[in-house]
């Protein structure tokens, strides 16, 4: 018989999955609401800090969230090595003929039009991010209380990840890979770090970088078949530029009392 601990750590998965789930399931295909998709994925971002506080931690830090100025470096620099992680795969894609310039009549725009659209494009790509670093990678290397033995936190989180996808596994082998992939690297930065803030500026920055990107570098796919191996190859090489990030002791890792 499981524990009450157990017990509510399986619960608190369920629900967060579930809100998280909702979001596209009920607010976008549903209701083909954005509204209703959003107001969604921000329950699921509250609901994380009082079922953080159930399951016997401080709120945040049941998902490696603790708040310490270093972990605004953590955050920002993962949302760097993002944002020129996904402007290298672009300039591959061009080289190598999976993307091509992208034929676009450019409107004029005010400089408060511009920052508008970039202010939206950093929330509605940050909630999500957040969201889905709680769920697939924060709240199974700490909340769970799985005792990691190595690195199996790294691939587990990843097919957590990937499965997450729910409404994408059937888009193919690929997909599913480049999914994996992603996965991995997000992984990798918060086993290395022990701080989920790394991964959410990696996983953001990407999102947001690919919401930017119109307006940076216009592209569009030519190879529909190679696009997601060229995503999946960056991702690993981020993936293998993390193990150079010195990895702190167990204890560093553990939440404030």
């Amino acid at each position: 018989m499981l524990s009450r601990e157990r017990r509510r750590t399986l619960l608190a998965f369920a629900l967060l999955f579930a809100c998280y789930q909702a979001a596209e399931g009920v607010g976008a295909r549903l209701f083909g609401s954005f509204a209703v998709q959003g107001s969604l994925m921000m329950i699921a971002v509250a609901l994380a800090w009082p079922l953080g506080h159930w399951m016997g931690f401080r709120g945040w830090q049941a998902y490696a969230l603790e708040w310490r100025p270093f972990n605004l470096a953590w955050l920002g620099g993962g949302l760097v090595m993002a944002l020129l992680a996904k402007y290298v795969a672009a300039c591959l894609g061009l080289a190598l003929g999976v993307y091509r310039p992208a034929r676009i009549a450019f409107e004029e725009t005010t400089s408060l039009e511009l920052a508008m659209a970039l202010g939206t494009a950093v929330v509605f790509t940050f909630i999500p991010s957040f969201a889905e670093d709680i769920l697939t990678r924060g709240f199974w290397y700490r909340a769970a209380r799985i005792g990691w033995r190595g690195a199996w936190f790294v691939p587990f989180s990843a097919l957590m990840f990937m499965l997450n996808h729910i409404y994408r596994l059937g888009d193919g082998l690929s997909h599913c890979l480049m999914l994996a992939s992603f996965g991995l690297a997000y992984a990798m930065a918060l086993w290395r770090s022990g701080s989920l803030w790394l991964a959410v500026g990696l996983h953001w920055g990407w999102n947001l970088a690919n919401a930017l990107l119109d307006r940076v570098l216009p592209v569009e796919v030519v190879n529909e078949a190679a696009a997601p191996y060229l995503s999946a190859a960056v991702h690993l090489a981020l993936a293998a530029m993390l193990l150079a990030v010195p990895k702190l002791p167990s204890e560093m890792h553990q939440p404030r009392q």
